[in-house]
């Protein structure tokens, strides 16, 4: 359900800089979202159908590239990327780590005409 107010502030953003661009429309809108955020693809486009219309974002595009989770083990610094929620070191099997990557939550660009 969190999904409802981050899209919102997604929508709110675009239209703000759609307007200062001096858009007609907005065309498509890219998002980068990490894999530990938690945040459903599914659930942000139902919410962006929803809040959209009668928006000048009416019909837009979203577009969502994924950022998998990367930790560094703290016990050897291993670099690796968690899989199946596995969150062992494949060198040492020490669990956990500092996570590198995973947590963006970003618009990358929009596309107005």
């Amino acid at each position: 359900m969190h999904e409802l107010s981050v899209t919102q502030n997604v929508l709110n953003v675009v239209l703000e800089h759609a307007q200062r661009a001096g858009a007609r429309r907005i065309i498509a809108i890219h998002l980068v979202i990490g894999e530990l955020t938690g945040f459903v693809d599914d659930s942000i486009q139902f919410y962006f159908d929803m809040l959209s219309p009668d928006t000048i974002a009416a019909g837009a595009k979203l577009a969502i590239r994924r950022i998998p989770a990367r930790l560094r083990c703290r016990a050897c610094g291993e670099e690796f990327t968690l899989k199946d929620s596995n969150w062992l070191c494949p060198k040492c099997s020490a669990v956990g780590g500092d996570i590198l990557q995973g947590r963006e939550f970003l618009i990358e660009s929009i596309e107005i005409e």
